[in-house]
Parts: structure tokens; sequence; C-alpha cells
């Protein structure tokens, strides 16, 4: 069993809100997980970028273009890693977790304009 370890940031300016859920979680090799993250904007949008992370400057993991209210199928990011966007949530899910998946997860959004 390994730990898997997942930021929570709070983004401010009043203009976008981001949370991650859940904060920390273990996962067995082999297992599977989903991880969240919440998107508030106050104010009306069009566009945002929402990335997945892993140990911050190791690269991303995962990115999408994401519509306000238009829901998005499962994205494959790669083999096991999904991301699904179901407003205001995006989760991605990680299957068939191995030893070397365990790590701070990130979730960062983007507005584009």
């Amino acid at each position: 069993m390994w730990g898997l370890g997942v930021l929570i940031p709070l983004l401010g300016a009043g203009a976008l809100r981001v949370s991650q859920d859940p904060g920390e979680v273990r996962v067995t090799v082999g297992g599977g997980v989903a991880l969240g993250c919440r998107v508030l904007v106050a104010e009306p949008w069009d566009l945002l970028r929402l990335e997945w992370v892993k140990d911050v400057g190791h690269g991303v993991l995962c990115t999408v273009r994401l519509r306000p209210a238009a829901p998005a199928l499962p994205v494959p990011c790669t083999p096991r890693l999904h991301l699904a966007w179901d407003p205001p949530r995006a989760t991605l899910s990680l299957h068939q977790a191995r030893g070397d998946d365990a790590g701070r997860y990130l979730c960062r959004v983007t507005l584009e304009i």
C-alpha cells in the first residue's frame, strides 16, 4: 500500500475558486482512485483549460479545454488516466495504480479569453 497525496489549492482574486478532494488517499497497487476538482467561476465564461499535474514541476498529466455547461465524456489522457467534466466538477480517474503513481496531484485551472 502506498500514499497518494493531493494538494488542495484555493485560487483567489474573486473570479475563480478551485478546490480538490479527497485531501489524501491511500491506494493499493492495482487499484483505482478518483480525484475531484471543483471549479467555481464568479462571472460568465466561455472556455477554461483544466490541467492535472503530478508533483508540481514534473509536467502535465492531462489537459482539456472545457465549456461551462457542457458535460464532457471521459477523455483518455493515457491508457490508465481519464478526465471527466460534469460542471462544476472535473474528475481524474486513475486505473491499475502502480508504485510510481504515488505523489501529489494538482488541478490547475486557467480561464481563457
